[in-house]
């Protein structure tokens, strides 16, 4: 952790926490609370993180919150046997509540009709090993190939779906180890919003991301709550705090489970 303004920063945020009668605890899922890996469904967490979620989420001060561009499925299994954690899958079109209540974003049937046409393109030209078809986008992943490679698929993949990605509604974004086109609301920040907004203004709230991705939700969160960005490398971001997984990310976890113990 920098020994710089962020410490004190940080070091304000767990001290209200301390005193705060109810908390929001927001955390991307894919490189914040697992590593990549080139096989996505053993993307695990780091040891460690399950138990001290299960600890956070055993005090009722703390809402627990995931936000993932992952389908909530795939979430799911990933954080078993961890059970009742409210999830935003697909970058907020898909909601699970704590209670299993599922509530989904409907998405224009012109917008799934041209990702349909992304996913052909794909098909097409080859690419098909290397798409998954999520709701409300479809996306390349390319972690694991050799620069060359990456660049190529990367190249190739903006220029077939350039037309697609000039439509309304639709954007193309990069992410780590890929590329994607999807819907362009919501986004991760919509789903920060809609979690915030009831949210007392004095009771703590922080996002926790890694990539470009939850720009849009450190963003959103500035001037309420603490944006967090967890990554081995700094690179230019919105958010406040810099954390390099694990050690310090399970330190923080510490933290929080400890000033919200009853």
């Amino acid at each position: 952790m920098q020994q710089t303004q962020e410490t004190n920063v940080l070091n304000d945020f767990l001290d209200r926490l301390s005193h705060a009668s109810a908390s929001v605890l927001m955390l991307d899922y894919d490189g914040t609370l697992a590593p990549f890996q080139v096989e996505r469904d053993r993307a695990y967490p780091y040891p460690g993180v399950l138990p001290l979620l299960a600890r956070i989420q055993q005090n009722v001060r703390t809402r627990i919150v995931v936000i993932t561009g992952r389908p909530l499925h795939e979430v799911q299994a990933l954080l078993a046997p961890l059970n009742g954690i409210e999830i935003w899958g697909a970058h907020g079109l898909d909601h699970l509540l704590a209670d299993g209540t599922l509530q989904q974003v409907s998405i224009d049937e012109d917008l799934t009709a041209a990702l349909r046409q992304a996913e052909e393109w794909l098909r097409s030209n080859d690419l098909a090993d290397l798409m998954e078809v999520k709701p409300g986008g479809i996306a390349v992943h390319w972690r694991g190939l050799s620069k060359d490679r990456i660049e190529d698929i990367n190249a190739k993949v903006i220029a077939g779906w350039a037309p697609l990605a000039k439509l309304a509604g639709l954007k193309s974004l990069v992410f780590e180890g890929g590329l994607e086109l999807r819907v362009i609301r919501p986004d991760k920040g919509d789903a920060v919003a809609s979690v915030i907004k009831n949210l007392d203004s004095e009771s703590p709230s922080a996002f926790l991301g890694d990539d470009l991705t939850d720009e849009d939700a450190f963003r959103k969160l500035k001037g309420r709550g603490l944006a967090i960005l967890v990554r081995d490398e700094y690179r230019p971001t919105a958010a406040e705090v810099w954390l390099k997984p694990p050690h310090e990310l399970l330190e923080f976890l510490e933290q929080w489970a400890a000033r919200t113990s009853s």
